[in-house]
């Protein structure tokens, strides 16, 4: 099973709708805020995608939930923004909730910055910005591989 994960789309349609075109054959996609309307016309678009997101901090006055957990078969994802979680100075907290909730993926945005680690029997991952990454690199989205002989997580170029 594979999971597109993408985050920080800030307004960028287009470059949320790139993300579907080039993974036709992937189901389930996980937007990590900051773009909610970007994944509300997605939705329209792709009504045969299972599209999930949380809020971001720049998605005001949202109803959608701060974070999420995804069951990918035997294996838990859990999934948020992550400004709640301090992610910009430390992943502790985040991995902390990861394995408070049995999850062995935790998927977080909000630093535009691409950034993989395993730590303890969790992969915490973040795609960097779809949009308008900080890190000096092109705007990228990751993909979950979830497979009888374990997970792989990559970042991809947009």
């Amino acid at each position: 099973m594979r999971l597109i994960v993408f985050s920080d789309t800030h307004g960028s349609f287009s470059a949320a709708r790139e993300i579907v075109e080039r993974n036709q054959d992937v189901y389930t996609f996980i937007f990590l805020g900051d773009g909610e309307r970007e994944i509300d016309k997605l939705r329209i678009v792709y009504p045969e995608k299972l599209i999930l997101n949380v809020a971001g901090n720049c998605d005001y006055n949202s109803f959608t939930p701060n974070s999420d957990l995804y069951n990918a078969g035997k294996v838990k994802v859990f999934f948020t923004h992550g400004h709640r979680f301090g992610v910009k100075y430390d992943k502790t907290k985040l991995y902390e909730k990861a394995r408070e909730v049995g999850a062995s993926v935790a998927l977080f945005g909000h630093t535009h910055e691409r950034y993989y680690e395993y730590r303890d029997g969790i992969h915490l991952l973040n795609p960097g910005s779809a949009a308008c990454p900080r890190d000096g690199r092109s705007p990228s989205y990751a993909f979950v591989d979830i497979t009888p002989s374990g997970i792989m997580c990559s970042h991809v170029e947009l």
